[in-house]
């Protein structure tokens, strides 16, 4: 029997599902299901094709894709996936280190015009915020974005479709374990996910009120790992207990400082560096290092530039050199008042030094200066 030649499924081009499809069926079927019925639904694994407008990303994802001020919008529902990637791809023009992130997804998107989508999105049915339901994706965003960029960047009328598998048991184990094999994430999202790891093994989950995700991450940085935790992992991360170790510390830096390092892939061992400085140099040795691409040899040249600086502002802010500075300051603006007004100046002064209870630790303290100040003028005679 002569078979007929085969089309390619491409999901980025407007397919019509044909009638009587189970898969299209349950698709369209669960968005209106009791709970009861969808649980029965997810226990059985299944393929189905989705338009992006039927998905949402994993807030928690360890892996950040989108950029700060876009992903609250969307993940604010204020603006579609349509609508972020428009501004994603408008951001990028401006900005090397989202311009490379975008094109790799864009480079992803074309992959599926000539080869189709080989991997599915996986993910489960969720309650959406409008009563029905939405599917959330546990691994696979970045098919997802690349989708939406490359329908926003050829303009495309109707949504593409992506294939999509309906999994039973979403973990955080399966989000790593595919983010690792796609591509190596950032030095941070590496972090993100020994944090994202450890804190399931904890039953800790994410909390939706959490305005900025790396906040839920930055939460094992005040656990104690579980008994056996971190022998467990070592296969899941091929890394040594010590490496993981070192990379949690990383969510030591403020979650504005994090998103830089992850936009601009600043390489774990110079972050670790930077976190070996004062707090104090965080900020700029962060955006140096993303700007100038520094070494980890070249961020410890900048702790000796930074510990000097510290030793300094330390010493323009010791007590001594504020009580100098303020006696400075009293001291011109008191023989600037005339002398009628400087007798009630100095009223005021006393009636405040008395209020404020110190009046005897500071009567001393004045004596002693007058004192040295007498000694001094008559040794200039």
């Amino acid at each position: 029997m002569k078979k007929g030649k085969r089309t390619r499924y491409n999901p980025l081009e407007e397919t019509s599902p044909e009638v009587g499809d189970p898969a299209q069926e349950d698709a369209v079927a669960a968005m209106s299901r009791p709970d009861a019925v969808l649980e029965s639904l997810d226990k059985v694994e299944r393929i189905e094709r989705l338009r992006p407008s039927q998905m949402i990303p994993d807030r928690f994802q360890p892996r950040r894709l989108l950029p700060g001020r876009i992903r609250r919008k969307f993940f604010n529902s204020e603006i579609d996936c349509y609508q972020a990637a428009k501004e994603w791809l408008k951001l990028s023009e401006k900005d090397a280190g989202w311009k490379q992130r975008v094109q790799e997804l864009l480079d992803m998107g074309g992959s599926f015009e000539e080869q189709g989508q080989i991997k599915p999105i996986t993910g489960a049915w969720i309650p959406s915020q409008s009563g029905g339901y939405v599917f959330r994706i546990e691994t696979g965003e970045r098919r997802f974005w690349a989708a939406c960029l490359l329908a926003v960047r050829q303009k495309l009328e109707a949504e593409p479709e992506l294939r999509v598998e309906v999994v039973s048991m979403p973990t955080r184990s399966r989000q790593v374990l595919e983010n690792r094999h796609a591509q190596s994430p950032s030095a941070v999202g590496q972090a993100c996910e020994v944090a994202a790891l450890m804190l399931e093994e904890m039953n800790i989950e994410p909390d939706p009120s959490i305005v900025d995700e790396y906040d839920f991450f930055k939460q094992a940085l005040k656990k104690r790992a579980p008994r056996g935790f971190w022998s467990k992992l070592e296969p899941v991360m091929q890394y040594s207990t010590r490496r993981m170790q070192q990379l949690l510390a990383i969510l030591q830096l403020p979650p504005p400082l994090l998103e830089i390092a992850d936009r601009h892939r600043i390489p774990e061992r110079v972050l670790r560096e930077i976190i070996a400085l004062p707090e104090g140099a965080w900020d700029a040795a962060v955006k140096k290092a993303a700007r100038e691409n520094l070494t980890s040899e070249e961020i410890a040249q900048f702790e000796v530039k930074a510990k000097k600086t510290k030793r300094q502002d330390d010493a323009r802010r010791s007590p001594g050199r504020i009580a100098f500075s303020g006696l400075r300051r009293f001291a011109r603006a008191a023989l600037a008042v005339e002398e009628g007004e400087l007798v009630l100046l100095l009223d005021e002064v006393a009636n405040e030094v008395v209020v404020q209870g110190f009046a005897q630790e500071i009567q001393p303290i004045l004596k002693g200066l007058e004192s040295r100040i007498v000694t001094r003028l008559k040794a200039m005679e």
